[in-house]
């Protein structure tokens, strides 16, 4: 078995004893309500003496309703934690000694019966999380050398498989296009509503070398849907290591990042529990030596005080809420890794983004071609597609991508020897003249000049915020190329949109030159764009923004980011599907490239913590209320009714963000598409 399935199929049998045991509770708390009813009747109905039917029907209800929450309360004491369910024993077994059965009886059926609902109830949360176990296939058909394809298990499908996938099908692996054309659903994954149009790629080699970047018309993941036509794929990661199986594993382990409330809340339970317990004893003392009650009506109201006090709503107000919410992002492609982050998103004051495939497309187009006066632009091009076909760098690919479809028939060069000059171009053999494409550092570091026609050029192009290489071929300059990376049309509304929810500084630091950086900061419009960053200066940046904002969050691409990412109080990683190191260094991961689920993430945020607040709110009323009650007669039947309606309430009024801004997780931001890379 794979690792992948190993966690799937240990995690579904961890779930399905969590809800195995939540059926067994239910069922005991039927149970007990039964033997209740039972003991109710044959007292009160059928005047039966106590000692008898209706004890034993008592009894009985003590069992049933008492056997899980005995084993949590143990559980939790021998960790050294008073809780809810210790404090109800209590109550139960103080009821039973003074010889009030029935209150005792009826405490212990209605607490386990709240219970019971509750975890049925935030089952409906875990289900969301849960559902992206199965969609992992069991199975993948693979086809090696000649051969047939062949079903296999899909823990046996290994990285350069092909695998076939037939129309209306799951994938079974993480990899890229070789072969077919199809529309694939990916919305499992990355939360895109609109099915993703894939297509093989050029060269499958190639695209092995370059998996990360590769766009995602080629790319597909493990688990989503493939459409009408057939496909056939090249395994990139195991099933052990797929993009869908560090999500099911990140969502299900997001609960131990708990959020700033909850630790708050953990921390005041371990001195309420005890001091709830001193109240009791106090209020026992006080009712029989001020008020001179007998010791059995004293005790029944201590007790009463102690259902009354017990903090059950306020124990799961924000757990609840964390769920919920972690569960409905994961819906939407936002993968949020649990309850400090969600949290903590919502009071960012400021954010700071990287340039390339953040606020850009990082997919780089040819956005000018000027060419020397004693050559020829199509010398030019020839000589630039044969060299640049030689690397796998995204300028280089971006050349080949634009410029080759230019080529006249049979004017295609052929180039060898390729050299890359770390930061400065590449160095290339055709027909046996050297042939240079670098930057301008590259040619005046040989005292070489431009003429001064190509000059004029560079300078003009550089201002405009282009990346400029420059081609000379033996002793000749043939021409410039400039290439430009693109802001993403939704940019400047995604910033607008942040600016709205309070988001009050926005900074973009990019390694690019200034000039570039300026050009693109004035169109997404922030308000402070930072360039010729390398990423130990990024993290320079991010900490002197933390001085002055807090907390700040920070949004790239999860792997030259990661240590800018890891400085700010919230690292956002943008298009993290199928990038190990995206997926495991951020907070939250946007699983698409899509820019927009950054506001709509700080939306659910805020959602979140104003549920949180409302829950705490009505959880402290109630038990105030309930505590004053108690002395003015209540007694512990309706206390312990309206203190698991409590808690009930909290819970349901935290699944409410399961629904929230459903089909409107863009809130008006209009995309285009990405260009071709």
């Amino acid at each position: 078995m794979s690792s992948t399935e190993t966690v799937v199929r240990s995690s579904d049998e961890t779930h399905e004893h969590a809800h195995g045991s939540a059926r067994w509770e239910l069922w005991f708390a039927i149970a007990s309500g039964v033997t209740y009813a039972g003991g109710m009747i044959s007292e009160y109905a059928l005047g039966l003496p106590l000692v008898g039917w209706p004890l034993a029907f008592f009894l009985a209800t003590y069992f049933f309703g008492g056997f899980f929450t005995i084993r949590t309360a143990i559980s939790s004491t021998l960790r050294g934690k008073f809780e809810v369910d210790f404090l109800m024993l209590v109550a139960a077994i103080g009821a039973a000694l003074i010889g009030r059965w029935a209150e005792g009886a009826v405490l212990l059926f209605l607490f386990s019966l709240g219970h019971a609902l509750e975890e049925y109830a935030l089952s409906r949360a875990s289900k969301s999380i849960e559902a992206l176990a199965e969609l992992a296939p069991r199975s993948a058909l693979v086809r090696r050398g000649a051969n047939e394809p062949v079903e296999v298990p899909v823990e046996e499908v290994v990285v350069g498989d092909i695998v076939v996938i037939r129309p209306n099908s799951r994938v079974p692996s993480d990899g890229f296009v070789i072969a077919g054309v199809s529309a694939v659903d990916q919305s499992a994954v990355t939360g895109e509503s609109i099915p993703v149009e894939k297509e093989p790629v050029a060269d499958a080699e190639r695209a092995m070398r370059m998996v990360d970047t590769l766009p995602s018309a080629n790319r597909v993941f493990a688990g989503t849907v493939n459409g009408s036509g057939v496909l056939e794929i090249k395994v990139t990661a195991t099933s052990a290591d797929s993009t869908l199986s560090k999500v099911v594993e990140l969502v299900r382990n997001a609960d131990q990042a708990a959020s700033p409330t909850q630790q708050f809340i953990d921390r005041f339970q371990r001195w309420y529990v005890p001091g709830v317990i001193v109240g009791v004893v106090v209020t026992l003392l006080v009712a029989m030596l001020a008020f001179s009650q007998p010791f059995p009506d004293a005790f029944y109201l201590a007790m009463t005080v102690l259902v009354a006090a017990s903090p059950c709503a306020l124990a799961i107000a924000t757990p609840a809420a964390v769920l919920a919410g972690v569960a409905r992002a994961a819906r939407a492609g936002v993968l949020v890794k649990g309850g400090g982050p969600l949290e903590t998103l919502g009071r960012v004051k400021a954010m700071a983004f990287d340039k390339t495939g953040t606020l850009t497309w990082g997919a780089p187009r040819v956005t000018s071609l000027v060419h020397a006066d004693d050559t020829t632009e199509g010398d030019l091009i020839a000589t630039l597609v044969a060299v640049e076909s030689l690397s796998d760098h995204p300028l280089a690919t971006a050349i080949v991508r634009d410029l080759a479809p230019r080529l006249a028939d049979g004017a295609q060069l052929s180039a060898d020897d390729l050299n890359a000059v770390i930061g400065r171009g590449v160095i290339a053999t055709i027909n046996g003249q050297r042939v240079e494409v670098g930057n301008l550092r590259m040619y005046e570091e040989q005292q070489l000049r431009l003429p001064a026609a190509l000059e004029d050029a560079y300078q003009t192009a550089r201002d405009s915020g282009q990346t400029l290489m420059i081609v000379r071929r033996g002793d000749t300059f043939l021409g410039i190329v400039g290439v430009m990376d693109a802001s993403r049309a939704e940019s400047a509304q995604v910033l607008r949109a942040l600016r709205g929810a309070n988001v009050g500084k926005l900074v973009m630091i990019s390694g690019d030159n200034q000039r570039v950086a300026d050009a693109v900061g004035r169109e997404v419009g922030v308000d402070t764009a930072i360039g010729e960053l390398l990423p130990e200066d990024k993290v320079t940046e991010i900490i002197s923004l933390a001085e002055a904002h807090r907390p700040i969050a920070m949004v790239g691409d999860g792997v030259n980011d990661a240590p800018a990412m890891a400085r700010a109080d919230i690292g956002i990683a943008m298009g993290a599907a199928g990038s190990t190191v995206a997926l495991e260094t951020c907070d939250i991961a946007l699983m698409s490239d899509d820019l927009g689920r950054v506001p709509f993430a700080v939306r659910l945020s805020r959602a979140t913590s104003r549920i949180i607040r409302q829950n705490l709110i009505a959880s402290l009323a109630i038990v105030a209320f309930l505590i004053l009650a108690t002395f003015l007669g209540l007694n512990i039947g309706a206390v312990v009714l309206i203190h698991e309606g409590s808690t009930l309430i909290v819970v349901v009024n935290a699944l409410r963000l399961l629904g929230f801004e459903k089909g409107k997780e863009h809130a008006g931001i209009d995309h285009e598409d990405k260009p071709a890379a």
